[in-house]
């Protein structure tokens, strides 16, 4: 009998109950699909970097290394289980061509020429193993793959005055180190003989990297390694760092699926409770009978309840289900960039269990609104018929009173007023539904924007200059900035130089920081507390190193500078996504020892890319960037990434304001059939019928966009900034493009809920009063 019952009701529903089912089915596809998504990147570099044997320390190096004393140092430390030098050849992108004659002139990349390495770090190919090419090929990295659109047989050449050199690409690389495009340093990978020759193309740099017994004891070897007289004229880089760096893309892509999961689950709560509630009242008078009968109420919710049950175990299955046939899609950058995960029970179990926590919401919620039958009398039911709850008082808004608007309007404006909890669960929906569109859309203008660059630390400038490490670097270094000094043009520039430094931690303990020097007052950054460090006695730190020491505007910290602890005071607190998120700025000397690497900001009045072409003229082996043109390159992956979410969101959107729109306007005109066939009798046209009904979801949608988009603006900014924390950036401000966020995206709405609306009131044209009278 139940059986019976239930399969009657929602065939008698099938349209509502359908609309609730597509919610809690896509909530349990895009929630399975973003923890699978996790599961995936997690298993996938964890598998990646086994398969690459990762180094756990590496230190690069420009200039002289004795590799005797590294030798003797690492077979002393009781915390090195290997090491290597690395040697790479960098060549300038202007020498390099694809294909047919493709340059990368235009490259922010720093392009290395490695051997394979023997004992760890390998080099992978796309199969997830060790790279061996032969005389004449080349593996290149996956990110030219993606951007070039490469393929295997596609030629390289190596152009240069010393020499030119053909390659066939054969392969193209994972490398732990230089997967991630944010990483602006990628590795080709040739033979040995072909590596030989290309020695006299470019500048010599190394890589000391180690393997550590213990991966636990990293923080010791890091310092050990600080404190000692090898060589560190470079970064920087460890494990947890490499970590981050080839999880962070993907890794905020799945953690904004499941945000809009939950959204979702949000909506089909509340569509489920106004479902729930409609019921409750055109079924009164028939729970009231049930209960005169002598039917238990727990025996009617039971009734109820199972329809539920059924719904949302049956849509959370199908999305489920749906998430397996979606994984390719979801996992799609990550099989790309680290490699299909491996097979594990976690990836079915898991995305299982979130799909059903969906599920489990919607039947917790359900058991609560279900307890209203506790409050229904059997005789006040038989004898009111409804529950009565939507009478209002209407004199107040009388047809009669209104002198300036159009009568349709009027009464579809005063409806809405005095039946604002019959709107609410429109108003609420399509206030989701707003902050679902605009926050991607939102962030993905923000991290395309040019304002972007301040999140790495860096001031806004026309053009930034960096002078790879070679061994007349600080010469070099003093040429350019006096050709800068005698160009005309140039309006202002400030040089900078970042040195590893020694700081002080709250335990007392050193530990290295990069510290970049020079003038910050020049090219300012955003701070988020406090200001540029203008004197010798001050710093100031990224949020990330400043929250790791609990360091706030005003506190001290001790620099060791020349062997000497010397106390500086914090001026400022800013964003900076680059190196971990741990960096500082310093008015003082740099350390030359120790530089990693020097760069020029500047601002110009004449052409931009006139000139960044006349510096790359004047200026071999150093990287000349349009900031934007920097940002856009090594940050291309995350905005594709971010664009297909972003499309995702807006299709997800359209569909639940069509189905909620269509869904609210049916049981609405069901519940109002008799007030339109009396309308009609008396001859009020359709046309205007329709007038009233899109005023009340035109009136209760552009509430909905105002209130929505103040939301994303404010909630969704915290959100993001949350997200991003753990890279550095802990307060984003969007920038919000006018035309989409308040005009394209309101109209796409409006046409949307119109049209919908209309089409929803297709069925009123043949209702007459007579029919109501049948009834």
């Amino acid at each position: 009998m139940i059986y019976k019952i239930i399969k009657n009701d929602l065939l008698k529903k099938k349209m509502i109950m359908g609309a609730v089912f597509i919610f809690i089915m896509l909530s349990a596809l895009l929630i399975a699909g973003g923890s699978r998504m996790l599961i995936d990147l997690n298993n996938s570099i964890v598998a990646l970097f086994e398969k690459s044997s990762t180094a756990h320390f590496i230190q690069s190096h420009s200039g002289n290394l004795k590799q005797e004393e590294i030798s003797n140092w690492s077979q002393e430390n009781e915390n090195v289980k290997n090491y290597h030098i690395a040697e790479m050849i960098n060549i300038d992108g202007s020498e390099i061509f694809f294909n047919d004659g493709l340059s990368q002139s235009d490259t922010v990349m720093d392009l290395s020429f490695v051997k394979q390495n023997q004992d760890f770090d390998y080099l992978l190919n796309l199969d997830n193993q060790k790279i061996e090419v032969n005389d004449g090929e080349i593996a290149v990295p996956i990110y030219y793959l993606q951007r070039l659109d490469l393929k295997l047989g596609d030629s390289l050449k190596v152009e240069a005055a010393a020499g030119q050199y053909n390659f066939k690409i054969t392969a193209f690389v994972r490398d732990v180190q230089m997967n991630p495009s944010i990483i602006s340093s990628k590795r080709f990978v040739v033979s040995a003989n072909d590596f030989e020759k290309l020695r006299s193309l470019g500048e010599k740099e190394y890589q000391i990297a180690f393997q550590l017994n213990n991966l636990n004891q990293l923080a010791q070897f890091r310092d050990q390694y600080s404190r000692s007289e090898l060589p560190k004229k470079g970064p920087t880089i460890d494990y947890q760092l490499l970590k981050m760096a080839n999880a962070v893309t993907d890794g905020l892509v799945a953690a904004v699926i499941i945000l809009i999961s939950l959204l979702l689950n949000l909506i089909a709560l509340l569509c489920l409770r106004f479902i729930i509630l409609l019921t409750l009242e055109e079924d009164y008078r028939e729970i009231g009978v049930m209960k005169a009968i002598g039917i238990k109420s727990r025996m009617i919710k039971k009734i109820y309840f199972y329809k539920y049950l059924l719904l949302a175990l049956t849509a959370s299955m199908l999305g489920y289900i749906l998430s397996l046939a979606f994984s390719r899609i979801f996992a799609k950058n990550i099989a790309l960039y680290s490699g299909r995960p491996p097979q594990s029970l976690s990836q079915i179990l898991i995305p299982l269990l979130a799909a059903f926590t969906v599920a489990l919401f919607v039947i917790i919620f359900s058991l609560i609104i279900l307890r209203r039958f506790k409050k229904i009398s059997a005789v006040e039911a038989i004898r009111m018929g409804s529950r009565g709850n939507l009478n209002f008082s209407r004199s107040k808004f009388s047809l009669f009173k209104n002198k300036h608007l159009n009568s349709s309007v009027f009464l579809g404006l005063r409806d809405v007023i005095l039946r604002y909890r019959l709107y609410a669960i429109l108003f609420i929906v399509f206030i989701l539904s707003t902050f679902i569109i605009i926050v991607p859309v939102n962030f993905l203008n923000t991290i395309q924007s040019a304002d972007f660059i301040s999140y790495m630390g860096v001031g806004k400038s026309d053009i930034i200059i960096d002078i790879r490490q070679s061994e007349n670097i600080e010469r070099r270094f003093r040429e350019i900035i006096n050709y800068l000094q005698a160009d005309a043009e140039v309006e202002r520039f400030a040089p900078y130089i970042t040195s590893q430094y020694e700081i002080i931690n709250q335990e007392g303990m050193a530990e290295n920081l990069m510290i970049e020097t020079g003038d910050f007052s020049i090219f300012e950054l955003d701070y988020l507390a406090g200001g540029a460090p203008l004197l010798e006695n001050e710093i100031a730190l990224s949020y990330l190193i400043a929250d790791q020491l609990n360091k706030k505007v005003g506190d001290k910290i001790g620099i060791i500078i020349d062997d000497k602890e010397r106390q500086m005071l914090i001026t400022g607190v800013y964003q900076d996504i680059t190196d971990g998120g741990k960096t500082a700025k310093a008015n003082i000397n740099a350390d030359l020892s120790s530089a990693a690497w020097y760069t020029i900001n500047l601002d110009i009045s004449g052409n931009i890319s006139e000139k960044i072409t006349e510096y790359k003229a004047n200026f071999k082996d150093v990287k000349i960037t349009d900031p934007e043109e920097y940002f856009q390159q090594t940050f291309k992956n995350t905005i594709d990434q971010l664009k297909l979410l972003t499309f995702s969101s807006l299709l997800i959107v359209v569909l639940i304001t069509v189905l909620i729109t269509s869904l609210f306007i049916k049981m609405l005109t069901a519940k109002d059939k008799s007030q339109i066939a009396v309308k009609k009798a008396i001859g009020i046209s359709l046309k205007n019928i329709k007038l009233e009904y899109i005023t009340k979801a035109l009136f209760v949608l552009n509430l909905a966009i105002v209130l929505g988009t103040i939301t994303a603006n404010t909630l969704g900014e915290k959100i993001i900034s949350a997200a991003l924390t753990i890279v550095g950036a802990a307060e984003i401000s969007f920038k919000i493009n006018i035309l989409q966020a308040y005009i394209m995206i309101p109209l796409l709405l409006i046409v949307i809920v119109s049209l919908t609306v209309l089409w929803s009131l297709k069925s009123t044209k043949d209702l007459s009063i007579a029919d109501i009278n049948l009834e």
